[in-house]
C-alpha cells in the first residue's frame, strides 16, 4: 500500500510539472483570461491546486489553517507555476520522510471553519492526487477553448509508461 501512495505522489509531481511547463509557454492573456469553470481562470485554478496541496500538507503536519494560504510571489504566472511544482515536491518529500505506520494512521485536524475531522492519511493523499487531476483537466479544457492544441497528456497511464520496466 505505501508504495502505491508514493507512486501516486510521484505521479502528482510529474503531472503538475508537465502542466506547469506547458503553461509557461502560453501567453499571459490566455493564462489570466476569465473563463467559465470551477475557478474563473487558469491562473486561479493553478492557485487553487497549489493552495489545496498546501492546506493538506499542513494538516498532515499537525497544523490546521484558518484561512486560505496566500503565498509569496503568487501574483505572477512564473511564481504560481513554480509554487505549484514546489508544493507537489514538498508533499512528496514529507511523505517520503515518514514510515508505513504514518501512512496507515488516522490524523485529526480542523477545517477552515473550525470543524474537527479525523481521516486516514492514505485516503487524504489519494484525495489530494485525485483533486489535482480533476482541476488539471479543467485547465486543459480552458486551454483548448483558447485555441491551444499542443496540450500534454497527464493521465496516470502516461506517467506509468515513463517508468523503467
Amino acid at each position: 500500500m505505501a508504495y502505491s501512495i508514493h507512486k501516486h505522489l510521484a505521479f502528482n509531481l510529474w503531472a503538475n510539472t508537465q502542466t506547469a511547463e506547458l503553461l509557461k509557454s502560453v501567453s499571459d492573456e490566455i493564462y489570466f483570461k476569465e473563463n467559465k469553470s470551477s475557478f474563473p481562470s487558469i491562473s486561479k485554478t493553478v492557485l487553487h491546486i497549489w493552495g489545496a496541496q498546501h492546506i493538506w500538507l499542513k494538516r498532515l503536519q499537525g497544523e490546521s489553517l484558518t484561512t486560505w494560504p496566500h503565498q509569496p510571489d503568487q501574483n505572477s504566472k512564473e511564481g504560481q507555476l513554480n509554487g505549484l511544482v514546489q508544493s507537489s515536491l514538498n508533499l512528496s518529500e514529507f511523505i517520503q520522510s515518514k514510515d508505513d505506520s504514518f501512512l496507515t494512521s488516522v490524523y485529526s485536524y480542523n477545517n477552515m471553519k473550525g470543524e474537527p475531522f479525523r481521516d486516514p492519511v492514505d485516503e487524504t493523499l489519494f484525495h489530494v492526487v485525485n483533486h489535482g487531476t480533476y482541476h488539471r483537466g479543467q485547465i486543459i479544457t480552458m486551454l483548448r477553448e483558447a485555441g491551444v492544441t499542443n496540450v500534454v497528456g497527464t493521465d496516470l497511464i502516461h506517467y506509468l509508461r515513463t517508468l523503467p520496466k
